[in-house]
């Protein structure tokens, strides 16, 4: 599938499967979905990628959302120069900590005391162990196609029905344990209080992506959220907001900034750390007052709050904080929507476009996505001809039709313009 000969990206992976599980630290690196040879990246500048074969291409993957101003934009790769001269790691507070979570307060509406980590999965365990711990219940509501990390508690798909009890999606994780955790649709409140009625005083917290963006880009519709915040309040449940790749990324204050419902929890990620491994929990203080050694409920970490990561998290967040720079990513997406939707339908393809903000998703759909549902009744098997038709012209995208596309500041309008134009042949071959 490899039209570009690609000799050192071929040799490095020949090289990696011999040392690393599938030649990959991560599985959808692999391009099992896709087919051929993952491109190797050497470096990054602004929205380009140039991999060890010397090809440039225009970067929609973006660290799969973290790199809000482009590959190695000054001010963070100063802020992580500076940092590193003083030391890596000191297992001991810091300032920078202080500055990051201050920010972190500042900005997120349902923050008011926050706990910085080193991962996405990390927060989201952290979080539900909270819940836990504060409910003094069990059990936990997620979504099917909603992605929470690799914690054992959400590696969990439906079974036999999005009302029943869960199923291990993952060998190594216990039946017992999935079993705690029930599995409703997205975008489906109904699945939802179904759930809360057939197990009344057992479940602790509703996770959710507030925009599912690990089945591509699909928004709540209309009063889901809303009524997530109602159910878990009225039967006692903790509401956590899973914003790992929505906060700061579509506002300032994440998602909920946009639609106005406040989670009990949220989960951060990507972002803060400016490109570097972090990640945080956060909300009110009652809840986060439970955490040690505020409170007994314990988690810990000798990284957590590691001076290079927040430093890039601070510069990154100040930078996020300039007057304009969400206007812009929002007229950087709709001009790429735009073009899609018009590229699709001069060459007769089916495409709708999920979108919110500098966070998109093209489905090769004939209607509107709602559901994981909708989502896998999309054209996948098309779908992989234009994801290498498009590496063939330039562009590099994600590797799997589930995932989510990331702009930048640095996506300036003659770079969509030539990601446009590469859609037109790309959808024009298939």
């Amino acid at each position: 599938m490899n039209a570009r000969p690609r000799p050192q990206s071929e040799a490095l992976f020949d090289a990696a499967q011999a040392l690393i599980p599938g030649g990959v630290n991560s599985p959808v690196r692999a391009w099992k979905a896709v087919g051929g040879t993952p491109v190797h990246v050497a470096r990054g500048y602004g929205p380009l990628v140039i991999d060890v074969d010397g090809y440039e291409y225009i970067d929609l993957v973006m660290s799969y959302g973290p790199l809000m101003l482009g590959h190695a934009p000054a001010s963070v790769t100063e802020a992580i120069i500076e940092a590193a001269e003083r030391g890596t790691t000191y297992g001991a507070p810091t300032g920078g900590e202080v500055q990051l979570a201050r920010k972190i307060v500042e900005l997120v509406p349902c923050v008011e005391k926050v706990r910085l980590v080193n991962s996405g999965t990390e927060a989201t365990m952290s979080a539900l162990r909270l819940a836990r711990a504060h409910t003094g219940r069990d059990a936990l509501i997620k979504f099917d196609g909603n992605y929470h990390g690799h914690g054992d508690s959400f590696l969990v798909k439906a079974g036999s029905g999005a009302l029943t009890l869960g199923e291990p999606d993952s060998p190594g994780v216990p039946k017992a344990l999935a079993e705690l955790t029930l599995v409703a649709d997205y975008n489906d409140l109904a699945s939802v209080e179904a759930l809360f009625d057939q197990n009344p005083d057992r479940i602790a917290a509703v996770f959710v992506e507030p925009v599912a963006g690990n089945m591509g880009t699909v928004p709540p519709v209309a009063g889901f959220l809303e009524g997530l915040r109602e159910l878990c309040t009225r039967h006692g449940a903790v509401l956590v907001f899973d914003e790992v790749m929505t906060g700061f990324r579509v506002a300032r204050g994440g998602y909920m900034e946009r639609c106005g419902v406040m989670p009990d929890l949220v989960t951060l990620g990507k972002v803060i750390g400016g490109g570097l491994p972090i990640g945080a929990y956060g909300g009110r203080a009652e809840l986060m007052n439970q955490v040690a050694p505020a409170g007994k409920m314990y988690q810990a970490g000798t990284l957590s709050g590691n001076p290079l990561a927040v430093a890039a998290g601070v510069a990154m967040l100040n930078e996020l904080s300039e007057p304009g720079v969400y206007e812009g990513l929002e007229a950087t997406g709709a001009r790429l929507e735009r073009g899609l939707l018009a590229a699709a339908a001069k060459h007769g393809v089916p495409m709708v476009v999920g979108r919110v903000g500098s966070m998109l998703c093209p489905y090769l759909a004939a209607s509107e996505v709602t559901t994981f549902g909708d989502v896998m009744a999309s054209d996948r098997a098309r779908w992989v001809p234009f994801f290498h038709g498009m590496l063939e012209r330039g562009v590099l995208l994600p590797p799997s039709p589930f995932e989510a596309w990331f702009l930048s500041t640095a996506h300036d309008d003659a770079t969509i313009d030539q990601v446009i134009e590469a859609a037109d042949g790309a959808l024009a071959a298939i």
